[in-house]
């Protein structure tokens, strides 16, 4: 009996995508509750700005590691969580830029440049914030064919620099305790690690395949 290894993959997918979406809404469910139940706190707007911030670099770190898992765990069928693991980074980074915007700076857009200008973070921020964006508008399978499969995985690996550029903005943000930001630093060292060794086992083994 041989076992249709697609079709269970398939199955695998359709019950598990309702999940993760759902799971993915819910730090925006508990922001939503807790702002219902006047519970944010003394500064409200910084605490949904550090939220949102912070469920931007946990999932760009979730999305990154969809590969080393697979490469681990042989289960071919998890990279296709991975674009919409991706979505909800860039879904969070829209909010988190969106309170700064709105409920920060009221569309003072002057007032806006000049942080860009002048505050680092905030450049540093903002930069990897438009290159989410490009990589959000190249998602598609239509982008990815007409950009074609080479093009498109080379634009898509912005995504570490993005991920990096991330972790330097919440360092700079909190300053103090440092916790945090080194905790998503060290994963994101880690994931660049694995990266790079199943690059150089992959290369090892065309070698000694080509010298057969």
């Amino acid at each position: 009996m041989t076992v249709n290894w697609k079709a269970l993959d398939d199955t695998r997918l359709r019950r598990l995508k309702p999940l993760v979406f759902l799971a993915a809404l819910l730090p925006l469910g508990l922001l939503l509750t807790a702002a219902w139940q006047d519970q944010l706190g003394a500064n409200p707007i910084e605490k949904i700005t550090h939220n949102t911030g912070y469920w931007t670099l946990t999932f760009l770190l979730i999305s990154l590691g969809v590969t080393p898992l697979r490469q681990l765990s042989g289960a071919n069928w998890l990279v296709r969580l991975r674009r919409m693991l991706g979505l909800f980074a860039f879904f969070y980074a829209c909010l988190h830029f969106s309170t700064y915007l709105v409920l920060d700076q009221f569309f003072d857009w002057s007032a806006i440049a000049k942080d860009i200008l002048k505050r680092p973070y905030i450049t540093v921020g903002f930069a990897a914030f438009v290159l989410l964006i490009l990589l959000a508008v190249t998602s598609t399978n239509a982008m990815q064919r007409r950009l074609g499969g080479k093009n498109w995985k080379r634009l898509h690996r912005l995504v570490y620099p993005i991920a990096a550029a991330g972790v330097v903005h919440f360092a700079w943000l909190v300053k103090k305790d440092l916790s945090r930001p080194l905790l998503f630093g060290g994963i994101l060292v880690l994931l660049l690690a694995l990266r790079w060794f199943y690059k150089i086992k992959s290369a090892r083994l065309r070698r000694s395949y080509s010298s057969i």
